[in-house]
């Protein structure tokens, strides 16, 4: 049962760190790497499926971003918008290397949604660029842990 927990909550706190909510993933990840209790390698699937399927879901909203823009809770002020839209619209889907990146990259998954970027290429360059980070992190704590 402690397995179960353990990876569901890394799953949650990483798809929650690639949405809306002001949720990190990387302590959750460093924090359960450190534990040696479980599988490096899983941890580091399951951060980077967690966090690559919550930029799905900026991906959506961004696809309709006309009926939620002026919420309140949506997830992207209208400056950073802006300003991923231009950073988008000059560089393209390759941005989307960035998507790891705090703040501008949630805000970069929510314009490939607005600006009607393909699902599958969108998954793939995320999935890329979220599993980088954490392979960086997890690959650093294990050199520290040595």
């Amino acid at each position: 049962m402690l397995d179960f927990t353990a990876y569901g909550g890394l799953f949650i706190a990483a798809f929650g760190a690639a949405t809306i909510l002001p949720m990190q993933s990387e302590p959750v990840l460093v924090g359960l790497v450190l534990s040696e209790k479980f599988s490096w390698i899983l941890l580091l699937a399951v951060a980077s499926v967690g966090n690559s399927l919550g930029s799905v879901l900026n991906w959506f909203l961004g696809r309709g971003i006309e009926r939620f823009r002026d919420r309140r809770w949506f997830p992207v002020s209208e400056k950073s918008l802006e300003r991923s839209s231009r950073w988008y619209r000059k560089y393209g889907k390759w941005s989307l290397l960035l998507s790891w990146m705090p703040l501008f990259g949630d805000a970069l998954t929510v314009v490939a949604g607005v600006l009607r970027e393909p699902l599958l290429t969108f998954t793939i360059l995320v999935f890329i660029a979220k599993t980088g980070r954490y392979v960086v992190l997890t690959f650093v704590t294990l050199k520290l842990m040595s």
